[in-house]
């Protein structure tokens, strides 16, 4: 088959149930890096729009601290697990990302905790209005969808397009190593 018809397929095929399980997912886990260049694992509710995530966060908390001193971070959406077909086989998408800072009162404030609100209600209209909690566009950039075994494929940004297929399979180890 021609490559780009392929990849054509492919892509066709893919975008929609990408769009589909980031739409279903209510929390992205996140992974910032502190000031001293440290990772810090975390989540956050977030809401997808054309302009990209949308999440809302403390300065208390320190992935808001750490967002505010550094704005590049890993951002994963992953499948349940009691909805996984196995636990080693998680359905996920997960992207280098980074994190905007939006100013209050703006058109892309109201974007996004509007789209925060439909999607969360009341809670967002309460913790927008504290004066520590901040509004953070995430654009993704390259990223990588695993759907099971053998099924995983690189991405880039959020409009999910140039799916490329990994073809590269794990490696069996040999017995020689084995037995050191």
């Amino acid at each position: 088959m021609n490559p780009e018809v392929k990849q054509e397929r492919l892509q066709s095929r893919l975008v929609p149930e990408m769009q589909e399980f980031r739409d279903n997912c209510k929390t992205l886990q996140l992974a910032t890096i502190n000031s001293h260049q440290l990772p810090t694992a975390s989540y956050v509710p977030f809401a997808f729009t054309e302009s990209g995530f949308f999440i809302l966060v403390s300065d208390i908390a320190p992935h808001g601290k750490n967002l505010q001193a550094n704005n590049n971070l890993s951002i994963m959406l992953i499948e349940d697990e009691a909805q996984a077909k196995h636990i080693f086989a998680r359905k996920r998408l997960s992207f280098e990302a980074k994190a905007e800072f939006v100013e209050r009162e703006t058109n892309l404030w109201s974007e996004g905790v509007s789209a925060l609100t439909q999607k969360f209600g009341e809670i967002i209209d309460n913790l927008s209005n504290l004066g520590d909690f901040r509004l953070y566009q995430i654009q993704p950039e390259k990223g990588r969808y695993v759907k099971g075994f053998g099924q995983a494929f690189d991405v880039n940004g959020f409009d999910m397009v140039d799916v490329v297929h990994l073809t590269e399979g794990h490696v069996k180890r040999e017995k020689e190593q084995a037995a050191n």
